[in-house]
């Protein structure tokens, strides 16, 4: 290829690359207290990038007024569009909002508490343009500012937890501020309390992941919407993370090794007491031996039926639509030499 069509199409991508859209989507729930100087400090943070971009503020229910101030600021501010959910349905739900209304190439979350430095976005942005192998920067709050032994040391354990079970290793599953790259977060879908797992989610999509430490400051306004109780949450939705993640294309792989070995333990044990009875002549008719056998053996084949009718309509959720199993990562391809 010619040097001088190669470095401008060289530089055509990287000006259009430096022009793409941000959607910055904030899920908030009774935080009017922090929704002015947020707004502020957001757009303050995009303005000087020269980007374009909108803030989406997502209201999830809020009962404390917050409604009202995100309808004032979007008449104030060109970039503010606030999105109002009929009823509380939970931070996860409020994030698909966003992302289902994000206009951007580029996605940015965070918290709407103020303890996340929109002032940080800028410096995200550019790392993840100067990579294009980068799928996902994910913020490490290295110098947490928050209670230990209500929030740092839970949210410790369930780092390693979540890292060990997912495979996908970070040390602060819980910050809010990431950056996306939008082809990401279309093979994303949140339900139920699932937006702590979104790196393992991206990674089991096909994103390549870092992970950058950002500041963090303390809650100053306003009360966190988080308590220990969300501890067995995050174990319950751990454990769909693994089977969505390891088994959804496979269910009977899953149901069946649990099936199995009930299966081989209740044999074992019902032909124990066989032999027991036919050739020794006890009686087995009371033991519990006998319960266990038989009980062990029922679930084990109820776990193979089970896996058998998830894998039965894993098909009917692919074949009938036309769904794929995979997703293709798009090929940069160079442009054939122009002829003079």
């Amino acid at each position: 290829m010619d040097p001088q069509a190669e470095f401008l199409g060289s530089l055509g991508k990287h000006v259009a690359a430096a022009r793409s859209m941000v959607s910055v989507v904030i899920p908030v729930f009774n935080e009017s207290e922090n929704l002015v100087e947020l707004v502020q400090r957001v757009g303050a943070a995009m303005a000087p990038t020269g980007r374009p971009f909108e803030l989406i503020l997502i209201d999830d229910g809020s009962t404390d007024g917050s409604r009202a101030v995100l309808e004032r600021l979007g008449r104030e501010h060109h970039f503010l569009r606030p999105l109002l959910l009929i009823r509380n349905y939970g931070q996860s739900t409020a994030l698909q909002a966003g992302f289902d209304h994000a206009r951007g190439e580029l996605v940015v979350t965070l918290d709407g508490d103020l303890q996340n430095e929109p002032a940080e976005i800028p410096r995200l942005l550019e790392l993840l343009q100067a990579d294009p192998t980068i799928d996902v920067i994910s913020g490490w709050r290295k110098q947490r500012q928050d209670r230990t032994w209500s929030r740092k040391v839970p949210s410790w354990i369930a780092n390693r937890l979540i890292s060990a079970a997912t495979g996908v290793r970070l040390h602060d599953y819980g910050c809010a501020l990431k950056v996306y790259r939008r082809s990401i977060l279309a093979n994303v879908k949140l339900y139920g309390e699932l937006h702590r797992f979104i790196p393992a989610l991206a990674a089991e999509a096909g994103a390549r992941l870092v992970e950058e430490p950002v500041r963090h400051h303390p809650r100053t306004r306003g009360s966190s919407k988080y308590g220990i109780d969300r501890a067995f949450r995050v174990l319950l939705d751990l454990l769909w993370v693994m089977f969505m993640t390891r088994f959804l294309h496979r269910p009977l792989h899953a149901f069946g090794a649990v099936g199995g070995a009930f299966i081989t333990i209740g044999s074992a044990l019902l032909l124990y007491l066989a032999v027991d009875k036919l050739a020794l002549g006890h009686p087995i008719g009371g033991r519990p031996l006998l319960m266990l056998g038989a009980l062990l053996t029922l679930i084990g084949v109820q776990l193979l039926a089970t896996g058998v009718l998830g894998e039965l309509l894993t098909r009917v959720y692919h074949e009938p639509q036309g769904r794929r199993q995979y997703v293709l990562r798009e090929l940069e391809t160079r442009e054939p030499p122009q002829r003079p």
